[in-house]
């Protein structure tokens, strides 16, 4: 269950993951896009530590404010998308607690912003197995991997990565791996799942 405690956990653990493969996520960025993904995803997740820092008064506003934060710090496509997904999780926590039903939330958010779908070679790749297995209980770390990895062998029918057709084909996608490690923190904090 998710609680202000554990899910200050999950954020700053995943703040760290983001720090630690900053680099990589921008060479994941550079032949498809504009090689800035991991600075930008960096920055904007300092904005999330500090913001959680100040402890929020509910889970509500814990999502709030990572939601504002990444708005408001990250770049390009991925502010408005993580953005958006903590918005309708704070939206979703004011009637339901349940991870699964916030993170079918923050897909739906996703899906609507982005207008992308599964296999368009985006963040949402990762995103939809992962709230499908959370529901059925099932999350593990082969799922996320495996979800990552789907990227690779498509082509890109969304982002700046679109505009290479098929030379998209054989790269993974930046917001597919920066998600990837928002599950992967995830699923080592403790009393989330």
């Amino acid at each position: 269950m998710l609680t202000v405690e554990n899910t200050t956990v999950w954020l700053n653990k995943f703040a760290d993951q983001i720090e630690q493969h900053q680099s990589y996520l921008s060479e994941l960025d550079t032949p498809i896009g504009d090689g800035d993904h991991g600075g930008n995803m960096a920055r904007g997740l300092a904005a999330v530590k500090a913001a959680l820092a100040t402890q929020p008064a509910d889970i509500t506003k814990l999502f709030q404010a990572t939601a504002m934060a990444l708005i408001s710090k990250v770049g390009g496509a991925s502010g408005p998308l993580y953005g958006t997904a903590f918005l309708e999780m704070a939206k979703q926590s004011k009637i339901d607690s349940d991870l699964g039903g916030l993170l079918a939330a923050a897909l739906a958010g996703i899906e609507k912003r982005g207008g992308a779908t599964t296999g368009d070679k985006t963040l949402i790749d990762v995103w939809a197995p992962v709230v499908q297995a959370v529901q059925a209980g099932e999350l593990t770390q082969d799922v996320i991997d495996d979800a990552v990895a789907s990227t690779e062998p498509m082509v890109a029918k969304k982002g700046r990565a679109s505009y290479l057709g098929e030379r998209s084909v054989g790269h993974l996608d930046p917001g597919a791996v920066s998600s990837g490690y928002l599950f992967t923190t995830l699923l080592d904090t403790e009393g989330i799942l």
